[in-house]
């Protein structure tokens, strides 16, 4: 999770101030369902950091795609 923080935190050299917001309130969530399975589900947890990347760069390239998100 704190490797996906980074390119979160980071896109702003790609997103609008309110996109970055956005994909910072969606890593809180994750990282609160991360800490929510440290115990009971230890072995989801590597899922949930692999599903953080593939959502980011989800949501950055569809922001590029239909909001016109650029570099």
């Amino acid at each position: 999770m704190a490797a996906a923080l980074f390119l979160y935190a980071a896109s702003g050299r790609v997103a609008p101030w309110w996109g970055v917001v956005v994909l910072l309130v969606v890593w809180v969530a994750l990282f609160v369902l991360a800490c929510r399975w440290w115990t009971p589900h230890p072995g989801r947890l590597p899922w949930v950091a692999l599903g953080a990347v593939v959502l980011w760069f989800a949501l950055v390239s569809a922001g590029g795609a239909w909001l016109g998100w650029r570099a």
